[in-house]
């Protein structure tokens, strides 16, 4: 065994978990370094409290008096839990947060020291723009940006700083971050959604689009992980062959969670109720040493803010129990990847899941025609949905008989699929008092019996309806949930203001009543977005045939993924919907190009390291000592020798037939991607990593596969996967 792994699995023998002393009831701890409403209560004065609500609730902007107030309050308690600077806690296009702390200190012309926080620092900061990703919106001699408070996300303490939420923005306007374009998005489906719900209850005045993410992630030793420079690199393993023991024996998932990894969850738990993330869920997942936390439903824009909260104090307590915590979507190989199921569904003001059957045929009236206009948009933007959740990451994951294929589909069940054929079968135009006492009593009256458990799951369908919500299952665990929800409410909202409009139209043309209106339009969306909908196998070859059959896009990678971003289908509808301006469509596409080559050229890198670095030299080493022995055995034995040490030689040779293939492939690798690198144009560029590049991935892992099963594991320099992957 190399020095350094014998090291690493020594060093990581010595781990003990880490005794977590309980601090009373969750729900005694839960938001206690939150700025919430209890806090604002307690802290602001009427006027204040007022101005605060108002801007979370309608939108208002609070005037610069009330924001000095605000501010003031908001020092004073973040100082009294310990905090000593504060940060505009953003979303840059790097996909994960961004910070810059300064001091609630500052020194009066006197030189006397005072604590300082005004309206101002709270409002508005200006964080260097030049160094984030802005997809040609910026120039890096243009470093002006600014970060505006997002006061529908509470601000909090964090360790000693007080963090608040904020949009980034460039000096001319255009969003720089994935936050403001989901609270456009946000606002958008609001406004449509709440005109529409307005046919079943005038009280209805605000809807929220919900989300409740379940993630997915990896824990592997700390000092074994860092014997490993491709899971520091790029947070997988890009060789190493499987170990004999994998998942196959299925005795992980649901399993007794390991000590060290409850130590682990105990003490995360608690931080995340302090930073008030609903966390309840913990399991173990598929994979050794894979696991699953998930939250109490949110407010889409907050549960988007807790689950980059979430993975950000996930590695700090990771660090502290000895663990590094993998996001990456597929850190091992031949095992399950990891995912971020998004569960998204709209709630009223008035209480009421829009996409929950009712006890009444109104109330199931209202599910279908939210869940009718759900499917329909998903039908309409399945190319634009599936982009969403594009990364070089996750396309190792999605299809991989683990996850749902690249294909949108939507399964919605059999019973409901019943209820939908029903309603298609009713004539057209006008109905006939039988017709409206069937589809009432029928058809609508029966939707009550689709119960939560009255339909199957399928975990092959990247959108499923599983009760009173839709999941979304492609989502990668380290992808910002930002962007598939963005493109979800935004596609949503344009459906749903689409709909009123024929609804609307119907009944001011045709002299239908209200309800015969929304039938006969409901009927025409179940017909035509029929082609969605799939209840089978997306694992299966048959259903690639037949989603081809339908026209459903199958785009497998990221750069045929991301094109759509630019169609003009897709920059009418931003643009229409007042989510995002072209400037900043086309920004987004070119940063998620770049962000796909950057991390395949990081990993050529790296394998360039491992190959020239470590496997050669080991295995080359270990050759001469076979060699070395088998000239030994000829000068004792001389003839003889090939009798004797005919498998010595069968290894040498399997080994120099490894070396120099190996050799060649990883030669070869790095040719094409310094031509790949010499392409001006980024989609280009990226297809080339894509097609030219990384299938010498797959050629070089196996090569060094191969080589693993034939060295002596007192040599190999790498921590192999049966040390990785089972915690003690």
């Amino acid at each position: 065994m190399s020095e350094q792994r014998f090291k690493a699995i020594s060093e990581s023998q010595k781990r003990h978990p880490i005794a977590i002393k309980e601090e009373g009831r969750r729900s005694d701890l839960f938001a206690k370094n939150v700025f919430n409403e209890e806090k604002m209560i307690q802290h602001l004065t009427k006027d204040a409290l007022e101005s605060v609500k108002g801007a979370i609730f309608s939108g208002s902007k609070i005037d610069r008096k009330i924001a000095d107030q605000v501010a003031e309050a908001m020092k004073a308690w973040a100082i009294s839990i310990g905090a000593t600077h504060y940060t505009h806690w953003f979303q840059p296009l790097t996909g994960s947060t961004a910070e810059k702390h300064d001091a609630f200190f500052d020194l009066l012309p006197n030189g006397r020291a005072l604590e300082k926080f005004g309206g101002g620092q709270l409002v508005q900061q200006e964080p260097d723009a030049s160094s984030f990703p802005s997809g040609g919106i910026r120039n890096t001699f243009e470093a002006r940006g600014y970060t505006a408070w997002d006061p529908t996300s509470p601000a909090f303490v964090y360790d000693t700083t007080l963090c608040i939420p904020t949009v980034f923005v460039s000096y001319t306007g255009e969003a720089l971050d994935n936050k403001a374009p989901l609270l456009r998005a946000l606002h958008s489906v609001d406004e449509a959604a709440t005109a529409v719900a307005k046919y079943f209850d005038k009280n209805v005045s605000k809807v929220n689009a919900t989300l409740g993410w379940e993630q997915e992630y990896f824990l592997i030793d700390k000092a074994l992980a860092y014997s490993r420079p491709d899971i520091i690199m790029t947070g997988r393993t890009l060789i190493g062959g499987a170990a004999a023991k994998g998942q196959q024996l299925d005795d992980h998932y649901f399993g007794v969670i390991p000590q060290r990894a409850i130590s682990f969850m105990k003490e995360l738990e608690k931080e995340c109720t302090k930073l008030g993330i609903p966390v309840k869920t913990r399991h173990n997942e598929v994979a050794p040493n894979q696991f699953e936390l998930a939250p109490v439903f949110e407010e889409a824009n907050l549960a988007v803010d807790h689950n980059l909260l979430l993975m950000d104090v996930m590695e700090k307590i990771a660090d502290k129990h000895h663990f590094k915590v993998l996001f990456h979507e597929k850190p091992f190989e031949g095992i399950n990847g990891s995912g971020k199921h998004n569960n998204w569904s709209l709630q009223t003001d008035t209480g009421v899941n829009l996409l929950s059957p009712g006890s009444t045929p109104m109330k199931n009236l209202q599910f279908l025609t939210f869940f009718i206009n759900t499917i329909k948009a998903v039908d309409t933007y399945e190319e634009l949905l599936r982009s969403s959740i594009a990364s070089a990451s996750n396309d190792h994951r999605l299809g991989a008989n683990e996850a749902p294929p690249a294909i949108l589909s939507i399964f919605i069940g059999k019973q409901l699929s019943h209820v939908l054929d029903e309603l298609e079968g009713v004539s057209q135009g006008k109905l006939s008092p039988e017709e409206k006492t069937e589809l009432k009593l029928n058809v609508v009256g029966k939707i009550p019996e689709i119960l939560l458990d009255n339909t199957d799951r399928n975990r092959t369908s990247p959108f499923a309806f599983t009760g009173n919500k839709f999941e979304m299952r492609g989502v990668g665990s380290k992808t910002n949930c930002a962007k598939p929800m963005t493109i979800l409410n935004t596609i949503v909202a344009k459906q749903l203001r689409s709909f009123k409009k024929e609804v609307d139209t119907l009944i001011d043309t045709k002299n239908l009543k209200k309800d015969e209106a929304v039938f006969n339009i409901l009927r025409e969306y179940i017909k035509t977005s029929k082609r969605i909908r799939f209840d089978g196998d997306g694992y299966s070859d048959t259903w690639q045939k037949e989603a081809k059959r339908r026209k459903l896009s199958n785009n497998k990678n990221t750069p045929k993924a991301l094109q759509v971003l630019t169609a003009k289908k897709s920059l009418d509808l931003f643009k229409t919907m007042k989510v995002m301006s072209e400037t900043e469509v086309r920004a987004r596409q070119e940063v998620e190009l770049e962000a796909y080559i950057l991390h395949i050229q990081i990993e050529g890198r790296i394998y360039n390291e491992l190959v020239y670095g470590h496997i050669l030299p080991t295995t080359i080493a270990y050759q001469n000592k076979l060699i070395k022995n088998v000239t030994g055995l000829k000068e004792i034995y001389g003839a003889a020798h090939r009798t004797l040490s005919g498998g010595q030689l069968a290894i040498i040779e399997q080994i120099a037939e490894h070396i120099d293939a190996l050799k060649k492939t990883t030669d070869a690798m790095t040719e094409a991607r310094k031509k790949a690198n010499k392409l001006g144009d980024t989609h280009k560029k990226a297809m080339a990593y894509c097609e030219n590049i990384l299938p010498y991935f797959t050629e070089i892992r196996m090569h060094c596969d191969k080589l693993e099963r034939l060295v002596d594991n007192q040599l190999w320099p790498l921590t192999k996967y049966r040390e990785l992957l089972f915690i003690k």
